[in-house]
């Protein structure tokens, strides 16, 4: 199961899906204006049903330290991200105004969504991508906090109340009830229900995911910046793995908290900073440069980073 060739099988269809979305938008099928729409379905809708899916009478989130500690590793990880890609544009000879704070926004921001989430299922299965939907809340704090002060120079203040959405509510909620022992009373229909819907977040998610990232290729040249693109995969996918798999070898960290760091030791940076880049003044093909360069290098390196993360860290 960890060997390069079935790993590589795994990760593979994620990215097809993204090219799907890819080649949906050229071809015409998703419209710009469907994009928003369909996010908000996935966001609102679809994530919060997989949530409670996943997390209703799981026995691994009974535990306090699944609770507790995965949001502070989460949030530690991301910021320690930022400090890397801030400091390595500065390397670099970025300064403020010319994508410096882009950079390390983008690199700071691993993918802790669409990716891990098949993956942690069908690698570890229900408690270990339970434990992931806990970590994730320390991923939005983390964004709306540090990150916030990073992309726009703004106070902490200004981006705290978007970390509470739907995704965050729905985790809280269904650890609430998971801790209570409500979520063994769920009545069958409902979470039947729950698993249909959650069961579309991921797939339309890299789709919408795939759309977003099409009207940046139709200037590849642009998004060819080779001291971007080669800073960004170094950060990203070559340097802060170590930190996250140190971690998770060397802290006492529950099984479940390992198997998920391992997973994100490898990702790729997110969607995000795209997004966030445009409404926050700062520099979206840096963004671009980052997220597509992250991304077709994580193709190939990912497999390798999970085999020899689940062998080191000894998970």
């Amino acid at each position: 199961m960890t060997d390069y060739p079935t790993l590589l099988a795994l990760v593979a269809p994620v990215f097809a899906m993204i090219a799907a979305g890819v080649f949906a938008r050229w071809r015409g099928w998703l419209q710009p204006e469907a994009e928003g729409s369909l996010l908000k379905i996935v966001v609102n809708v679809l994530f919060p049903c997989l949530v409670f899916r996943s997390t209703l009478g799981n026995e691994a989130l009974l535990e306090p330290r699944n609770v507790v500690i995965p949001p502070l590793m989460a949030f530690a990880t991301m910021s320690a991200g930022f400090f890397a890609g801030f400091h390595g544009g500065r390397l670099l000879g970025m300064r403020r105004g010319t994508g410096l704070r882009t950079f390390a926004f983008a690199v700071g921001i691993y993918n802790y969504g669409y990716i891990p989430i098949p993956l942690v299922e069908r690698l570890f299965g229900a408690d270990a991508l339970a434990v992931l939907f806990v970590h994730n809340i320390g991923c939005e704090l983390a964004i709306w906090t540090i990150g916030i002060m990073v992309i726009a120079g703004a106070s902490w203040r200004e981006g705290w109340k978007r970390a509470i959405n739907a995704p965050a509510i729905s985790i809280l909620m269904a650890v609430t009830l998971n801790a209570i022992g409500v979520g063994e009373r769920v009545p069958e229909p409902l979470m039947t229900a729950f698993g249909s819907l959650g069961a579309c977040a991921v797939p339309l998610g890299l789709l919408v995911i795939g759309a977003t990232l099409y009207e940046f290729l139709h200037a590849p040249r642009e998004l060819l910046d080779t001291r971007v693109v080669l800073s960004s995969v170094l950060l990203r996918l070559g340097i802060l793995p170590v930190l996250f798999l140190a971690a998770a070898r060397w802290l006492p960290l529950s099984l479940e908290l390992k198997q998920v760091m391992v997973i994100q030791a490898a990702m790729p940076a997110g969607i995000m900073p795209l997004v966030l880049a445009r409404h926050f003044g700062g520099q979206p093909i840096t963004a671009a440069q980052v997220i597509l360069g992250t991304t077709a290098v994580g193709l190939l390196v990912l497999p390798w980073w999970i085999r020899f993360g689940l062998a080191w860290v000894g998970v």
